[in-house]
């Protein structure tokens, strides 16, 4: 899946003097860093998972397997050796938890956005101020053993969608990440595709698993948190998106989230 957003390579504004580990000191590694609108990270990755947590602001995570939006205070669980690419949609302050392989966490291997709970919030910042080669038998090894044991899977993973591997499909889903407003039906872009509706709808249902019009409107949820998180306003959002009035949008957003725009980020 290509990228959705413009890109800027730079530095980030602040870091807390801890690089990149070629090996990891102790069974759980913090970084710090704060990283400007459109910063990109390129695809890579780990020999251990990682939990990356957005304090402020909204990362876009991106694999082989599909785009995970992380609005604030979420965090995103990469497993060892997936490759993905970060990107910053606005200002955003991130803690990085680098998580060695043979530590036991309850969570799959594949990449997630979590939820974060105040307790897990207030240990990631606590973990952030401990010694890189903090006492494992002491305070500091019970306060990460606390962490681990607050990571735990959402029932669903509402911020995640699919990325299809036909072909045919991938340019229809490329054009809708650069257009999302697009509303197109499958009979229209089977026009265009040399392929019928009925196959465009079937391989869209094996290869997604979910139809069409719910990976488009999926896709618009994803852009609605990441614009709404850089404070757009909700009719802005709303009209950017396709939808004729902003009562539509939010009766989407609220089917989707449970809750209205604003009550979600609140």
């Amino acid at each position: 899946m290509p990228h959705i957003m413009n890109t800027f390579e730079g530095r980030p504004i602040h870091h807390n003097n801890r690089p990149r580990p070629k090996e990891l000191p102790r069974a759980v590694y913090v970084r710090v860093s704060d990283m400007p609108a459109g910063y990109h990270v390129a695809a890579h990755s780990h020999d251990w998972n990682q939990l990356l947590y957005a304090i402020e602001g909204t990362m876009t995570v991106l694999t082989e397997a599909g785009m995970w939006i992380v609005p604030p205070q979420r965090a995103v669980w990469v497993p060892p050796h997936t490759d993905h690419a970060v990107t910053c949609s606005g200002l955003t302050r991130a803690r990085h938890l680098y998580i060695g392989r043979d530590v036991s966490v309850n969570l799959p291997n594949r990449c997630m956005v979590l939820d974060v709970s105040p307790l897990l919030r207030e240990l990631i910042r606590a973990a952030t101020e401990i010694p890189i080669e903090y006492d494992e038998d002491g305070e500091e090894g019970r306060l990460i053993r606390v962490l681990l044991d607050q990571l735990k899977a959402p029932d669903q993973d509402n911020l995640y969608l699919p990325a299809p591997k036909d072909p045919r499909l991938s340019r229809i889903c490329e054009h809708l990440q650069g257009d999302p407003a697009d509303n197109r039906t499958l009979d229209d872009w089977a026009k265009v595709c040399g392929a019928s509706s009925r196959t465009l709808a079937r391989l869209f249902q094996r290869e997604t698993g979910m139809p069409f019009r719910e990976w488009r409107q999926k896709l618009r949820l994803l852009y609605a948190l990441e614009r709404l998180a850089n404070e757009r306003p909700v009719t802005e959002v709303a009209l950017d998106l396709g939808y004729e009035n902003t009562s539509a949008f939010i009766a989407m957003f609220r089917k989707a989230t449970g809750k209205t725009p604003g009550g979600y980020f609140r």
